[in-house]
């Protein structure tokens, strides 16, 4: 029965009264203050090569595409961003598509169905769990990095149609994926794999060609069926592409909704592309003591008898023992002007701080963090 107004109003405004209460409500805000919140790991939203690129593309190309790409939105600029971060990443082919979310969502939901098993590692992304919701497969997670747990699922399934799905880098908890062993498991029941390199793009392997290359290698690369990768973290910009083989992008095409019915996202982006990724390969330094930085970091937090995470990437999550509690010290670090966010339910089991390492994040900003934060 449909709700009239009044009562959807009623309705709502209990849930809003709700989240406040138990601390989960959520609004905008304008971010200001040095960033360690964002996805932008190698400072590309601000170079100047990047910008006159994409200036560059919108007097070739326009404002916007104005229909699909099955329509009359595919341009040019296109089909070269797609080879060019095929031959990068050393997948077969690509598919360039609106965002990260699009991408996940519309690849699980038309490669699997209700004949399908897919199993989940179980901190995989919302995009990732909402394709699997939309494609009407029997969904089944295994425990985080739990590969005995996984052969297990695997072993006892009835059926014939499985894949498999994992971030590679977890953008939650900085932690990474057994990419090898996940492969193995591939093959030996006959799953598809799909892997999210969305957090590994641009910051690991020897020109930032990801995690999933960096582990593969070029000849294995091939062995997955499909890869998302997305433009809007480390490429500086926004749109994503799945990498995958040539039947796989024809499929892709003819079976994926979120490609078919959006228009096409804009061209002077792709058009973009080719310099972002130069940009990157050509960051080798500033990758290696990202990570370093990183790691130096997470020794610090040790100091300060934080909880332990699993974290060995860009991405460090500091443990919070309530909502008030990470709120409180989000709110401190804004006013010291660091710029962080709370992160909490239903994203996160325990709430955190999810602080982001950039290139340009010096080590007097990550000790003054350290200095602000209050000991449990």
């Amino acid at each position: 029965m449909n709700l009239n107004p009044s009562t959807f109003l009623q309705k709502t405004s209990f849930v809003l009264e709700s989240l406040k209460k138990n601390l989960l409500f959520r609004s905008l805000e304008i971010p200001s203050g040095v960033d360690l919140s964002s996805n932008d790991y190698l400072g590309l939203t601000r170079r100047s090569e990047l910008i006159e690129s994409l200036k560059e593309g919108l007097d070739l190309y326009g404002a916007g595409s104005g229909a699909s790409r099955l329509v009359s939105g595919h341009r040019n600029s296109f089909e070269i961003a797609e080879q060019t971060c095929s031959e990068w990443v050393g997948t077969e082919t690509s598919l360039w598509v609106a965002n990260g979310y699009a991408a996940n969502l519309g690849l699980i939901s038309c490669v699997a169905n209700a004949k399908s098993e897919i199993f989940t590692d179980r901190l995989n992304h919302a995009s990732i769990l909402d394709g699997i919701r939309l494609s009407g497969a029997e969904k089944t997670y295994y425990k985080h990095l739990n590969l005995n747990h996984l052969e297990e699922l695997l072993r006892k399934s009835k059926r014939k149609e499985k894949v498999v799905v994992s971030e590679s880098v977890f953008s939650m908890d900085g932690d990474l994926a057994p990419i090898l062993d996940l492969l193995y498991l591939k093959n030996k029941y006959d799953a598809i794999l799909i892997l999210d390199d969305a957090h590994g793009i641009g910051v690991f392997g020897q020109n930032g060609e990801g995690r999933a290359a960096q582990v593969l290698g070029p000849e294995r690369m091939k062995e997955v069926d499909f890869i998302t990768y997305t433009g809007g973290k480390s490429l500086g910009l926004e749109g994503a592409w799945i990498g995958t083989s040539r039947i796989g992008k024809e499929f892709l095409i003819n079976k994926m909704r979120t490609f078919i019915y959006s228009t096409a996202p804009m061209p002077a982006i792709a058009h973009a592309v080719p310099t972002s990724v130069s940009i990157v390969r050509s960051m080798k330094k500033e990758r290696e003591e990202l990570l370093k930085r990183a790691d130096r970091f997470r020794i610090s937090l040790r100091t300060k008898k934080y909880p332990k995470t699993t974290s060995e990437s860009q991405i460090v999550p500091i443990l919070f023992p309530s909502e008030r509690t990470v709120l409180d010290f989000a709110e401190i670090c804004r006013n010291n002007g660091l710029y962080v966010k709370a992160i909490r339910p239903p994203t996160v089991d325990v709430p955190r701080l999810r602080i982001s390492i950039h290139s340009d994040t010096t080590e007097s900003i990550l000790e003054k963090l350290i200095s602000l934060l209050p000991e449990f």
